[in-house]
């Protein structure tokens, strides 16, 4: 490979790689340290109409998706197993694809920037798709308004 070929690959890797970085921020505006540490977070809705975080559960991250139509948080068998969740109460909920069974646990914290809530009530749900649906077991105890494309979620507690 001669030298002036390696210049062009290098360069195109290097916007290739730029390229990369800024859809990703395009999509994923909300991450830990956009957020920041402040008793109020703000989230950006995402181009899908969705509102899409990073967040600590446990502290351990795992990408959340804030839903205020969602009665309690929902975690898939993914990130309970890597955040080492058991479960023996097992019940049966209704949810938009029909009923299921989950199993009940207890999140010592969920953290979203420097928003925190301790002892949050959650569900495994084995057939959840994604990682972790964050509802009103969670949001109930904050302030949240939806206004222009933005989420604010303000500490209470």
């Amino acid at each position: 490979m001669s030298r002036h070929t390696l210049v062009i690959v290098c360069i195109w890797v290097a916007l290739a790689s730029v390229v990369y970085y800024l859809v990703d921020r395009i999509q994923q505006p909300n991450t830990l340290q956009a957020l920041g540490h402040d008793h109020t977070v703000v989230l950006k809705r995402g181009l899908d109409g969705h509102y899409r975080a990073e967040a600590l559960i446990n502290g351990e991250q795992v990408d959340v998706l804030v839903d205020t139509g969602a009665t309690g948080v929902a975690i898939s068998q993914t990130v309970a197993d890597k955040l080492q969740l058991k479960s023996l109460t097992a019940v049966r909920t209704n949810t938009a694809n029909g009923t299921t069974v989950g199993y009940m646990v207890r999140l010592s914290s969920v953290k979203l920037g420097g928003v925190e809530a301790n002892n949050v009530s959650a569900m495994i749900a084995p057939g959840l798709e994604g990682d972790v649906l964050l509802g009103m077991s969670f949001l109930a105890r904050m302030d949240v308004r939806l206004f222009k494309g933005e989420m604010t979620i303000r500490q209470v507690e």
